[in-house]
């Protein structure tokens, strides 16, 4: 499997932008699902984000739609999370993952993978 790290999380005013990084290692990174989850304190983690293995298929949670977009480029081993009008909610670590597949019809869930990033903080605040 791949080993994952994410970077690109800081401190964000709100309705600004931040460009997260999922970068990999290992071999056959691209035969891999690719999703992005957070989690904020006192909160269960949640999957934000999946693209499939090719990047040609992608979903988002309610809650980022028409914001976030996701991208991946497998010939340097990485997917990118652009995160736009970010808000005080969106305050979180957040982690990306690996799996086989995105899953059909639903956002994927913490027991989708065991194979997650150590996190990378983004805070929105004034």
């Amino acid at each position: 499997q791949v080993q994952l790290a994410e970077s690109g999380g800081g401190w964000v005013q709100p309705g600004g932008s931040l460009r997260l990084s999922c970068e990999a290692s290992g071999i056959n990174f691209g035969y891999y699902a690719i999703g992005w989850f957070r989690q904020a304190p006192g909160k269960e983690r949640e999957g934000v984000s999946c693209t499939s293995s090719s990047g040609s298929m992608t979903k988002f949670a309610d809650f980022v739609k028409g914001r976030f977009t996701i991208s991946r480029d497998n010939d340097n081993n990485s997917v990118t999370l652009r995160m736009n009008n970010l808000q005080s909610e969106d305050t979180a670590l957040y982690y990306c993952a690996s799996a086989a597949r995105c899953p059909i019809g639903a956002m994927p869930t913490p027991q989708w993978t065991n194979n997650w990033g150590q996190g990378t903080q983004v805070t929105v605040s004034s």
